[in-house]
């Protein structure tokens, strides 16, 4: 388990920017079962995290249309929080750092980390943006 002095400050790029820490195993399960678009970030200490994901979903936010809730994970840290929201991507491996767009609790699209992993922040954000145009 990573220490809090480190996770917190990587958190609170994604909380200070309006999303839900979701630090529970009920908090996942009730944030992914709203009606509605939820956009959830599995966060992580990783480098691909600092450098193509937080941003990359930060910047996909900026567009016109975007999801309606949304909230995180980190993983390494939040333990069974992120074990819950893994049960709720399947078929998908176990992945972070991992982006996932949900629409009325089903899972509709998903980036895992080798779709995040080498690619720009642009990238992520241009692949979430058609997301959110087909499913917000």
């Amino acid at each position: 388990m990573y220490p809090k002095d480190l996770v917190e400050p990587l958190k609170a790029e994604l909380t200070n920017k309006g999303f839900i820490d979701l630090d529970t195993e009920d908090k996942v399960k009730k944030a992914l079962d709203k009606k509605g678009t939820t956009l959830l970030v599995i966060n992580s200490v990783c480098g691909c995290a600092a450098g193509a994901a937080r941003p990359g979903v930060l910047y996909s936010l900026t567009g016109e249309k975007k999801p309606e809730h949304l909230v995180t994970v980190f993983a390494g840290y939040d333990k069974e929080a992120v074990a819950e929201a893994r049960k709720h991507l399947a078929p998908f491996p176990p992945s972070s750092p991992a982006i996932a767009l949900f629409k009325d609790g089903e899972l509709v699209h998903m980036l895992e980390r080798h779709h995040i992993e080498g690619s720009p922040a642009g990238t992520i954000a241009s692949n979430l943006q058609a997301a959110y145009d087909e499913f917000c």
